[in-house]
């Protein structure tokens, strides 16, 4: 049985449409046997092209390697060019392929999507090569779609933007991984969304994103900035320094607020003890899954340095990137957590 295709949105924001034919569509395609003399090798996301020692590798395993991908329209090569090369070491004529048959912007970006998700990982100077051809394309997207393509991290992203400032065009409003357009410049809706905080304390993140226009993220980071007492707009976005700090009527600046103190990775670990112990978590399926990630969380706390030591010199940059992504999904969920305990308490 035919599996359904994933139809691309109409419009140009196409990440999550790329990242559902990486993440399932195109392993339900069906295989196919191809001359290798009828596929063409024009361009790849690696700046460095094929690595000969890498493919003579896969040459040399016994095991069948996986299709490679083919842009059908043109018959080039999407992914899979090192498969391709030891194929060829192998002295084959034919090889398994699964056909792409959108356009060849997206066959460009599906390229990159695909090597940042297996095979060989792509270099810290390819994924930034990936993200600067994403702003010339896709000027639109926001910086957590090019993220999510270009296997960086949000933070990594808006910095290249930075950058680029002047090179790419620039738009009012970027769309995200939802599909939703937002305005580039957020100070309106962190100004709305601090209001509607205050007015519903207990309202959750993406009730507030959805009604004040910004993300789910941006809220998060906008009731930090309340629950400190701080201005909802970073200084930077205002456009003016800290320096300039408004004062007060007898003035006077404002101190400024007191960071929340990092605990200590001992009494994180008491804390943990304490979950880990609680019934209602230990004997229920789910309650003892969330103690399996806080346990290697806890992990991370106790050795940390001696992980980092031990993580392989060429995974390090694509680990910290990685960590940095999953940094911000911890925030959110912990913000999560607040807000459901103080709703289920009022």
């Amino acid at each position: 049985m035919t599996a359904e295709p994933i139809e691309r949105p109409q419009t140009r924001s196409s990440s999550d449409y790329l990242l559902a034919l990486r993440d399932k569509g195109l392993n339900e395609a069906p295989v196919e046997l191809v001359h290798i003399e009828d596929l063409h090798v024009s361009s790849s996301p690696r700046a460095d092209g094929v690595d000969q020692e890498y493919a003579r590798t896969l040459a040399d395993t016994e095991s069948e390697l996986p299709p490679i991908l083919v842009h059908r329209p043109t018959m080039r090569v999407v992914d899979g060019l090192h498969r391709l090369a030891a194929a060829q070491a192998r002295g084959e004529s034919l090889i398994n392929v699964r056909y792409f048959d959108g356009d060849t912007t997206d066959a460009d970006l599906l390229a990159v999507a695909l090597n940042v998700s297996h095979g060989r990982p792509l270099s810290m100077e390819d994924r930034v090569g990936a993200a600067e051809r994403i702003f010339a394309s896709h000027p639109e997207w926001s910086d957590r779609a090019v993220a999510a393509v270009a296997g960086l991290s949000a933070r990594k992203v808006a910095e290249i933007r930075r950058n680029s400032s002047g090179t790419f065009l620039n738009c009012a409003r970027r769309i995200g991984l939802d599909g939703r357009a937002r305005p580039v410049d957020s100070t309106y809706g962190r100004e709305l969304a601090s209001r509607l905080i205050k007015e519903n304390p207990t309202a959750s993140l993406r009730t507030i994103a959805r009604q004040a226009g910004i993300s789910p993220a941006t809220v998060a980071d906008v009731r930090s900035r309340v629950m400190r007492g701080e201005d909802p707009v970073p200084a930077r976005q205002r456009g003016h320094a800290s320096a300039a700090a408004p004062t007060n009527l007898a003035g006077h600046r404002p101190s400024p607020p007191v960071p929340a103190k990092a605990r200590s990775a001992a009494e994180l670990g008491s804390l943990f003890d304490a979950l880990r112990r609680d019934p209602s978590l230990r004997f229920t399926e789910a309650g003892r899954h969330m103690l399996r990630m806080l346990e290697a969380a806890a992990l991370l706390a106790r050795d940390r340095q001696r992980i980092v030591e031990n993580v392989p010199a060429h995974c390090k940059i694509q680990m910290s990137e990685l960590v940095h992504g999953y940094a911000e999904i911890w925030e959110l969920f912990a913000h999560d957590l607040k807000n459901h305990f103080e709703a289920e308490s009022a």
